[in-house]
């Protein structure tokens, strides 16, 4: 979910608090997900009676449907229940807005380093998947060579989050900071601020002891190399680690090690040209949090402590 998420990804040196503990509740079981298209739908109200179907544009409006880009592989962010349901904390806030905005939020899964090209090529009109706001995401700048490799795009920024590690329960190999890692090996999603931070910290290195980073599709791929004894550790967002710390294997699998950092915001997606759904989507968001259900919600996934007070267009840095 970055994404990582965090996912889901920026600069190593754009973000150094860290967020407060945050206990992550639920027993659904993860489940992994293929890159195909899956519908997700929110129980969005029909247009007429949505307090804010007007902000939108009239292409969507039209339609009833905005389609979101995401990796639905993030739990407890987005994945898919026993029953093969997309669930998690970005469905019931899309499920949210789309009551004030008189649409359904259709989630259509895709692996995560690709959504943004999906974005591009309007194949999605959004991009909600516990995805980082930085600002070489805004400017369109590839965090790995500082080129620009597109317009970018613009963010509304609705929770906060920061990056943790964890090992297998019982064998943390005295891995306490990032700095620890040097000489062993981590498993993590591709293009996520974990990967980020790993490159980052692996240059600090000395010689011969470098980090030995691998990267995956998504991060339950990583979780089950991880298990299988391939790695020292694994690092995510927070809450998507201790989520996997809590489910995976009933706890006994993995535990978290030292403090999480890179707190920052998770954002929604749009293209640069789409102002007036971008500002509808902050709007949408802003009655969700005003009416008490943003942290319904937050409450419902065990996340409140990433909660924001309101919604924000490119706050990160």
């Amino acid at each position: 979910m970055t994404a990582s998420s965090t996912r889901r990804t920026t600069a190593a040196h754009s973000r150094l608090a860290a967020v407060g503990a945050i206990a992550v509740a639920g027993a659904l079981i993860l489940t992994g997900c293929g890159d195909q298209t899956e519908g997700g739908t929110s129980e969005g109200g029909s247009a007429s009676s949505a307090p804010l179907a007007d902000k939108l544009p009239k292409s969507i409006r039209d339609k009833g449907v905005v389609k979101v880009g995401s990796d639905i592989a993030y739990a407890p962010v987005e994945f898919k229940d026993n029953s093969g349901k997309t669930v998690g904390i970005d469905p019931d806030l899309a499920a949210a807005m789309g009551k004030q905005l008189g649409v359904d939020f259709q989630f259509e899964n895709g692996t995560f380093d690709t959504l943004i090209t999906g974005l591009r090529s309007k194949r999605y009109d959004i991009a909600m998947s516990a995805m980082t706001d930085t600002k070489d995401r805004q400017e369109g700048i590839d965090s790995d060579t500082g080129k620009k490799v597109g317009e970018g795009v613009d963010f509304v920024d609705y929770f906060t989050a920061g990056v943790s590690i964890y090992t297998k329960k019982g064998d943390d190999q005295g891995i306490k900071t990032w700095s620890d890692l040097c000489g062993k090996k981590i498993v993590l999603q591709r293009g996520t601020v974990s990967e980020d931070l790993a490159k980052a910290e692996s240059k600090k290195c000395p010689a011969g002891k470098k980090i030995a980073i691998e990267a995956f599709d998504n991060d339950q791929q990583a979780q089950t190399r991880l298990r299988a004894g391939g790695a020292a550790a694994g690092s995510s967002d927070f809450p998507v680690a201790a989520y996997a710390v809590k489910t995976s294997g009933g706890g006994k699998d993995f535990q978290l090690v030292g403090e999480q950092v890179e707190a920052a915001p998770y954002g929604i997606a749009v293209a640069k040209n789409q102002t007036q759904l971008r500002d509808a989507l902050k709007a949408a968001l802003d009655a969700v949090i005003k009416s008490g259900e943003y942290e319904k919600i937050m409450k419902k996934w065990g996340v409140t402590d990433g909660s924001v007070q309101q919604a924000t267009i490119n706050g990160g840095k």
